[in-house]
């Protein structure tokens, strides 16, 4: 109630998952909160709230058919995004040279308040104004030379391993579509390593996780074949990086004994309910290298360091 109607997008998500998990939820299946807009309509006026949220409103009750000028929204946050991606250096070279990451798909700058207009920013910003001076720097050296052809050791080793990979997911041959991992998996991040992280929880995650890796080895059935365009077969692929992935949050989660951004730990907040940062220990980026099994990643430590602009804590009193 403190931040009136101007609380960030982390505390309300947390605060409306937390009452959704104590059974206080609303709707036919429980699981969401209402958003009230009838003070904002009585002290605004219909138009106003019309204009600056029209289309929401309509697109809410096309999906919900419910009019929200006349009934509070029904609402819950849904995880869209990874906060966090490849590392790259200062021209947004990854370590793998000639490979560039621009946008989210390198780690970025997000805080735990993350705006809706982050990821046009993130694109925005490397496109416009880094990627056009750098990238030139690693094509330069290229010039007058040809490329590699597919009959190229290398690009065959690729192909070969690719192969392999996908003749794997299909002779499995179990009982269980990508989908049911896809969804068993998401199930266990959002509980355990969502907007709200403890000690406890990760640890759960990290024992529940290797062991539906297994079963996802074992017991997958991907329909169709290799020989043509095979969405089930392509997903079992996707979900299979999304369990490496899923179990490098966690450990990465259970590695930084701190809040911050979008990373929050509960056993780490101040008396407000703010990120309680240890930038003693932890202002560094942590650049996860794949050593060959998703529970053992290699670790490296990149300090950060602030000139212009130092660090601070957040203040919306």
């Amino acid at each position: 109630p403190s931040f009136g109607n101007l609380a960030p997008r982390d505390i309300s998500s947390r605060a409306a998952k937390r009452l959704v998990d104590k059974g206080q939820g609303v709707g036919p299946k429980k699981n969401g909160v209402y958003l009230d807009f009838s003070e904002a309509i009585e002290r605004l006026g219909h138009d106003v709230v019309q204009e600056r949220y029209g289309n929401l409103f309509e697109m809410y009750e096309r999906i919900a058919g419910e009019n929200p000028y006349e009934t509070p929204m029904r609402i819950y946050p849904a995880s869209h995004y990874t906060m966090g991606g490849l590392w790259v250096d200062y021209e947004l070279q990854t370590n793998i040279p000639g490979l560039y990451a621009a946008g989210e798909a390198n780690f970025s700058d997000h805080g735990a308040n993350r705006l809706g207009a982050s990821a046009l920013m993130q694109g925005l910003s490397d496109g416009y104004f880094v990627l056009p001076y750098t990238i030139g720097n690693g094509l330069a050296p290229l010039l007058g030379k040809s490329m590699p052809g597919i009959d190229h050791p290398e690009f065959k080793a690729a192909e070969e391993a690719a192969r392999e990979r996908f003749n794997a997911y299909l002779a499995i041959n179990g009982t269980k579509s990508p989908d049911y991992f896809h969804r068993e998996l998401g199930k266990i991040i959002w509980d355990y390593c969502g907007m709200e992280r403890t000690e406890e929880g990760l640890k759960k995650a990290l024992e529940l996780l290797p062991a539906l890796y297994q079963e996802f080895k074992t017991d997958l059935r991907v329909t169709g074949d290799g020989e043509s365009l095979n969405q089930t077969l392509e997903k079992a692929g996707r979900v299979d990086d999304f369990f490496q992935l899923g179990m490098l949050m966690c450990r990465d989660a259970l590695d930084r004994n701190e809040s911050c951004g979008g990373h929050f730990r509960s056993e780490y907040q101040t008396d407000e309910g703010e990120a309680l940062r240890d930038d003693v220990n932890y202002c560094h980026v942590a650049a996860w290298q794949w050593g060959g099994d998703p529970m053992t990643p290699n670790l490296n430590v990149e300090p950060l360091e602030f000139e212009a602009v130092h660090l601070a804590t957040r203040s919306y009193k």
